[in-house]
């Protein structure tokens, strides 16, 4: 039950994690590497992507990309936890210098933060109640469903669901897996990295349904920061072909970094690639 445990807490702890005082931002690189310190939002609630460790500490996938960022500039990191509702919100109001928090890469969200390459990627699939017949978006019609408030989870199925659908939103992962283990929701919207923790766990209790989306997580900066945000597009361009960002693929998520990740280094225009 560890895993879990650390999904159900971390929602909790995020919040008040979030709201301590945080240090002013920079805008380009200089000013990091003047200041010596970066602040990179991400989120604790997302396993293996973003959890707290038994120190309580940030940890994961994001975590390890933020360290070697940070190891780039030259710098100390200052790992900021964020929930899936207020990271662009802390973006914005210069609460940190960039997102490592697992962002899906979409046109809406490029309307207000611009976004590096992909770093990493996942899959949105609805799971739930074995017993339960749903082999497509049709199926939910008359059931309740949970998803992540503001999240992709909660756009694609958005997107898809048909009149008569119950979509109720939970403040993060964490609270959607508790609803959906509580009996609150008989199914949720969810990343397979979460979906194979529920499944490992729980295994004849639930099972995937369909597939929602495929998503690319990039990096998010603050509108114009076009310094920042090309350098960061060059370490991972570096990280990607040293092996760096595979070895922590690998560490995380038991398996290669995916070719759709791997193999794409071109930068970000309206959440869609730009001419390289």
């Amino acid at each position: 039950m560890k895993i879990l445990n650390l999904v159900l807490a971390a929602g909790g702890l995020a919040g008040a994690l979030a709201a301590t005082s945080l240090p002013a931002t920079a805008q380009t690189p200089q000013e990091i590497k003047d200041r010596g310190t970066v602040n990179i939002g991400m989120l604790v609630d997302f396993p293996p992507f973003g959890i707290l460790n038994t120190e309580g500490k940030p940890d994961g996938y994001d975590a390890d990309v933020a360290k070697l960022l940070a190891e780039d500039f030259g710098v100390k990191v200052n790992l900021v936890p964020v929930t899936g509702p207020n990271r662009i919100p802390y973006l914005l109001s210069n609460r940190i210098d960039f997102l490592v928090a697992s962002l899906g890469i979409t046109p809406e969200r490029a309307e207000r933060v611009d976004f590096s390459q992909p770093y990493a990627g996942i899959e949105i699939s609805v799971v739930g109640e074995k017993g339960l017949d749903i082999p497509d978006a049709a199926a939910l019609a008359g059931q309740s469903v949970g998803v992540a408030r503001a999240s992709t989870q909660d756009t694609s199925l958005t997107k898809v669901a048909p009149e008569g659908t119950n979509i109720q939103r939970f403040d993060d992962d964490a609270s959607a897996v508790q609803a959906l283990i509580s009996g609150q929701v008989p199914l949720i919207g969810a990343s397979n990295t979460v979906i194979a923790q529920i499944q490992k766990l729980r295994p004849d209790t639930y099972d995937k349904k369909f597939d929602l989306a495929q998503q690319v997580q990039g990096v998010a900066v603050k509108p114009g920061s076009d310094e920042l945000l090309k350098e960061i597009n060059q370490y991972l361009t570096e990280a990607k072909k040293d092996g760096k960002l595979n070895a922590i693929h690998e560490k995380w998520l038991g398996q290669p970094l995916p070719d759709f990740i791997a193999d794409d280094t071109a930068p970000r225009v309206d959440g869609k690639p730009a001419s390289k």
